[in-house]
Protein backbone atom coordinates (compact mmCIF):
# COMPACT_ATOMS: atom_id res chain seq x y z
CA UNK A 1 0.00 0.00 0.00
CA UNK A 2 1.41 3.42 -0.89
CA UNK A 3 2.82 5.40 2.01
CA UNK A 4 0.79 8.54 1.31
CA UNK A 5 -2.41 6.64 2.12
CA UNK A 6 -1.31 6.57 5.78
CA UNK A 7 -1.89 10.33 5.82
CA UNK A 8 -5.59 9.42 5.83
CA UNK A 9 -5.18 8.27 9.47
CA UNK A 10 -4.81 10.42 12.60
CA UNK A 11 -1.17 11.14 13.47
CA UNK A 12 -0.97 8.64 16.34
CA UNK A 13 -1.45 5.73 13.90
CA UNK A 14 1.00 6.81 11.18
CA UNK A 15 4.14 5.26 12.70
CA UNK A 16 2.59 1.80 12.28
CA UNK A 17 2.74 -0.29 9.09
CA UNK A 18 -0.28 0.41 6.92
CA UNK A 19 -2.20 -2.75 7.78
CA UNK A 20 -1.62 -2.27 11.52
CA UNK A 21 -2.53 1.43 11.27
CA UNK A 22 -5.74 0.58 9.44
CA UNK A 23 -6.70 -2.06 12.01
CA UNK A 24 -5.92 0.18 14.99
CA UNK A 25 -7.79 3.11 13.51
CA UNK A 26 -10.79 0.93 12.66
CA UNK A 27 -10.97 -0.39 16.22
CA UNK A 28 -10.80 3.12 17.69
CA UNK A 29 -13.41 4.42 15.29
CA UNK A 30 -15.75 1.48 15.86
CA UNK A 31 -15.76 1.78 19.63
CA UNK A 32 -16.98 5.38 19.57
CA UNK A 33 -18.18 6.63 16.22
CA UNK A 34 -20.14 3.57 15.14
CA UNK A 35 -21.84 3.37 18.52
CA UNK A 36 -22.88 7.01 18.23
CA UNK A 37 -24.13 6.62 14.67
CA UNK A 38 -26.16 3.51 15.44
CA UNK A 39 -27.66 4.87 18.64
CA UNK A 40 -28.73 8.20 17.12
CA UNK A 41 -30.28 7.08 13.82
CA UNK A 42 -32.74 4.70 12.19
CA UNK A 43 -32.54 3.25 8.71
CA UNK A 44 -34.81 4.89 6.14
CA UNK A 45 -35.16 5.00 2.36
CA UNK A 46 -33.89 8.19 0.73
CA UNK A 47 -36.92 10.14 -0.59
CA UNK A 48 -35.56 10.86 -4.10
CA UNK A 49 -33.38 7.75 -4.26
CA UNK A 50 -35.45 4.92 -2.75
CA UNK A 51 -32.96 2.35 -4.01
CA UNK A 52 -30.71 3.46 -1.14
CA UNK A 53 -31.37 3.34 2.59
CA UNK A 54 -29.42 5.42 5.10
CA UNK A 55 -29.06 5.67 8.84
CA UNK A 56 -30.97 8.92 9.36
CA UNK A 57 -31.52 11.09 12.42
CA UNK A 58 -34.94 12.50 13.31
CA UNK A 59 -33.51 15.98 13.92
CA UNK A 60 -30.03 17.55 13.95
CA UNK A 61 -29.79 19.57 17.12
CA UNK A 62 -29.75 16.95 19.86
CA UNK A 63 -27.38 14.80 17.82
CA UNK A 64 -25.11 17.79 17.15
CA UNK A 65 -24.76 18.28 20.89
CA UNK A 66 -23.87 14.62 21.38
CA UNK A 67 -21.09 14.75 18.77
CA UNK A 68 -19.32 17.61 20.62
CA UNK A 69 -18.06 18.90 17.26
CA UNK A 70 -18.10 22.35 15.70
CA UNK A 71 -19.62 21.07 12.46
CA UNK A 72 -23.21 19.77 12.30
CA UNK A 73 -23.77 16.02 11.76
CA UNK A 74 -24.02 16.25 7.97
CA UNK A 75 -23.65 12.46 7.79
CA UNK A 76 -27.02 11.87 9.46
CA UNK A 77 -29.24 13.23 6.66
CA UNK A 78 -29.79 12.91 2.89
CA UNK A 79 -29.10 16.48 1.78
CA UNK A 80 -30.62 17.91 -1.39
CA UNK A 81 -27.47 17.97 -3.50
CA UNK A 82 -26.54 14.44 -2.51
CA UNK A 83 -29.99 13.16 -3.44
CA UNK A 84 -29.73 14.87 -6.82
CA UNK A 85 -26.25 13.58 -7.66
CA UNK A 86 -27.12 10.07 -6.50
CA UNK A 87 -30.22 10.11 -8.70
CA UNK A 88 -28.20 11.35 -11.68
CA UNK A 89 -25.53 8.64 -11.28
CA UNK A 90 -28.12 5.88 -10.98
CA UNK A 91 -30.00 7.16 -14.04
CA UNK A 92 -26.75 7.62 -16.04
CA UNK A 93 -24.60 4.64 -15.01
CA UNK A 94 -22.21 5.14 -17.92
CA UNK A 95 -20.81 8.11 -16.00
CA UNK A 96 -19.19 5.79 -13.46
CA UNK A 97 -19.48 2.17 -14.62
CA UNK A 98 -16.18 0.31 -14.46
CA UNK A 99 -14.31 3.38 -13.21
CA UNK A 100 -12.48 4.45 -10.04
CA UNK A 101 -14.67 7.03 -8.30
CA UNK A 102 -14.03 9.50 -5.50
CA UNK A 103 -16.97 11.06 -3.66
CA UNK A 104 -15.73 14.08 -1.70
CA UNK A 105 -17.39 15.39 1.47
CA UNK A 106 -19.33 12.14 1.34
CA UNK A 107 -21.27 12.55 4.60
CA UNK A 108 -23.63 9.58 4.80
CA UNK A 109 -22.06 7.95 1.72
CA UNK A 110 -25.24 8.38 -0.33
CA UNK A 111 -23.54 9.43 -3.58
CA UNK A 112 -20.75 6.87 -3.17
CA UNK A 113 -23.30 4.08 -2.64
CA UNK A 114 -25.23 5.21 -5.73
CA UNK A 115 -22.01 5.13 -7.77
CA UNK A 116 -21.32 1.59 -6.58
CA UNK A 117 -24.85 0.49 -7.45
CA UNK A 118 -24.37 2.05 -10.89
CA UNK A 119 -21.38 -0.18 -11.52
CA UNK A 120 -18.30 1.74 -10.38
CA UNK A 121 -15.27 -0.53 -10.01
CA UNK A 122 -14.16 1.10 -6.75
CA UNK A 123 -15.46 4.06 -4.76
CA UNK A 124 -13.53 6.08 -2.19
CA UNK A 125 -16.01 7.91 0.05
CA UNK A 126 -14.06 10.79 1.50
CA UNK A 127 -14.79 12.82 4.60
CA UNK A 128 -12.88 14.46 7.45
CA UNK A 129 -15.34 13.49 10.21
CA UNK A 130 -14.83 10.14 11.97
CA UNK A 131 -18.58 9.87 12.54
CA UNK A 132 -19.15 10.27 8.81
CA UNK A 133 -16.61 7.56 8.04
CA UNK A 134 -18.41 5.25 10.44
CA UNK A 135 -21.79 6.09 8.89
CA UNK A 136 -20.41 5.46 5.40
CA UNK A 137 -19.12 2.02 6.40
CA UNK A 138 -22.42 1.06 8.00
CA UNK A 139 -24.52 2.40 5.13
CA UNK A 140 -22.35 0.78 2.47
CA UNK A 141 -22.62 -2.60 4.18
CA UNK A 142 -26.40 -2.33 4.54
CA UNK A 143 -26.79 -1.43 0.86
CA UNK A 144 -24.63 -4.29 -0.40
CA UNK A 145 -21.92 -2.09 -1.91
CA UNK A 146 -18.53 -3.51 -0.89
CA UNK A 147 -16.82 -1.33 -3.52
CA UNK A 148 -17.33 1.67 -1.20
CA UNK A 149 -14.35 2.38 1.02
CA UNK A 150 -14.50 5.15 3.64
CA UNK A 151 -11.41 7.34 3.40
CA UNK A 152 -10.23 10.32 5.43
CA UNK A 153 -9.92 13.22 2.98
CA UNK A 154 -9.17 16.84 3.79
CA UNK A 155 -9.92 18.99 0.77
CA UNK A 156 -7.13 21.36 1.81
CA UNK A 157 -4.45 18.69 1.84
CA UNK A 158 -5.41 15.61 -0.17
CA UNK A 159 -5.49 15.15 -3.92
CA UNK A 160 -7.81 12.97 -5.98
CA UNK A 161 -5.38 12.17 -8.76
CA UNK A 162 -6.03 8.41 -8.74
CA UNK A 163 -9.76 8.79 -9.36
CA UNK A 164 -11.21 8.66 -12.85
CA UNK A 165 -14.46 10.30 -11.72
CA UNK A 166 -14.82 12.81 -8.87
CA UNK A 167 -18.27 13.53 -7.43
CA UNK A 168 -19.11 16.45 -5.13
CA UNK A 169 -22.51 17.33 -3.68
CA UNK A 170 -23.42 20.11 -1.25
CA UNK A 171 -19.91 21.55 -0.94
CA UNK A 172 -20.57 25.22 -1.76
CA UNK A 173 -22.48 26.35 1.35
CA UNK A 174 -19.61 28.20 3.06
CA UNK A 175 -17.08 30.59 1.50
CA UNK A 176 -13.83 28.94 2.60
CA UNK A 177 -15.09 25.41 1.94
CA UNK A 178 -16.38 26.42 -1.50
CA UNK A 179 -12.96 27.79 -2.45
CA UNK A 180 -11.18 24.67 -1.19
CA UNK A 181 -13.65 22.39 -2.96
CA UNK A 182 -13.35 24.23 -6.26
CA UNK A 183 -9.54 24.12 -6.12
CA UNK A 184 -9.65 20.39 -5.33
CA UNK A 185 -12.08 19.70 -8.17
CA UNK A 186 -10.06 21.74 -10.65
CA UNK A 187 -6.92 19.82 -9.71
CA UNK A 188 -8.75 16.54 -10.26
CA UNK A 189 -9.99 17.76 -13.64
CA UNK A 190 -6.47 18.78 -14.68
CA UNK A 191 -5.34 15.27 -13.73
CA UNK A 192 -7.86 13.85 -16.20
CA UNK A 193 -10.84 13.02 -13.99
CA UNK A 194 -14.44 13.62 -14.98
CA UNK A 195 -15.89 15.98 -12.35
CA UNK A 196 -19.59 16.18 -11.51
CA UNK A 197 -21.07 18.41 -8.81
CA UNK A 198 -24.57 19.01 -7.46
CA UNK A 199 -25.89 22.07 -5.67
CA UNK A 200 -29.31 23.45 -4.64
CA UNK A 201 -28.35 27.09 -5.19
CA UNK A 202 -26.13 27.71 -2.16
CA UNK A 203 -24.67 31.16 -1.63
CA UNK A 204 -21.11 30.36 -2.71
CA UNK A 205 -21.79 28.23 -5.78
CA UNK A 206 -19.04 29.06 -8.36
CA UNK A 207 -21.53 29.05 -11.23
CA UNK A 208 -19.11 30.72 -13.66
CA UNK A 209 -16.77 27.74 -13.40
CA UNK A 210 -19.40 25.06 -13.94
CA UNK A 211 -21.58 23.86 -16.82
CA UNK A 212 -25.15 22.83 -15.92
CA UNK A 213 -26.22 19.37 -17.08
CA UNK A 214 -29.72 18.87 -15.68
CA UNK A 215 -31.83 19.71 -12.64
CA UNK A 216 -34.27 17.99 -10.28
CA UNK A 217 -36.98 19.09 -7.86
CA UNK A 218 -36.16 17.23 -4.67
CA UNK A 219 -38.14 16.79 -1.43
CA UNK A 220 -36.09 17.60 1.66
CA UNK A 221 -36.56 17.65 5.42
CA UNK A 222 -38.14 20.96 6.40
CA UNK A 223 -36.01 21.12 9.54
CA UNK A 224 -32.87 21.26 7.39
CA UNK A 225 -33.87 23.62 4.61
CA UNK A 226 -35.87 26.80 4.02
CA UNK A 227 -38.39 25.02 1.75
CA UNK A 228 -39.86 21.50 1.52
CA UNK A 229 -38.66 21.11 -2.08
CA UNK A 230 -35.34 22.30 -3.49
CA UNK A 231 -34.19 22.61 -7.10
CA UNK A 232 -30.85 20.84 -7.44
CA UNK A 233 -28.68 21.35 -10.51
CA UNK A 234 -26.12 18.82 -11.67
CA UNK A 235 -22.97 20.41 -13.09
CA UNK A 236 -19.84 19.26 -14.83
CA UNK A 237 -16.47 20.94 -14.59
CA UNK A 238 -15.20 21.62 -18.12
Amino acid sequence: MKSEEKADFPERFRALPYSAAAAAYARAMTSEAENLVQSATARAAVPFVPEVTLLTAAEPFGLWGRTERDAPPFWAFPWAGGQGLARYVLDHPAAVAGRRVLDVASGSGLVAIAAAKAGAAAVAAGDIDDNALAAIALNAAANGTPQVRPRRIDLAATGGARAQVVLAADVFYQRELAALALAFLKAARRAGATVLAADPGRAFLPAADLVPVTSYRIPVLAILEDAPVKTVTIYRLP
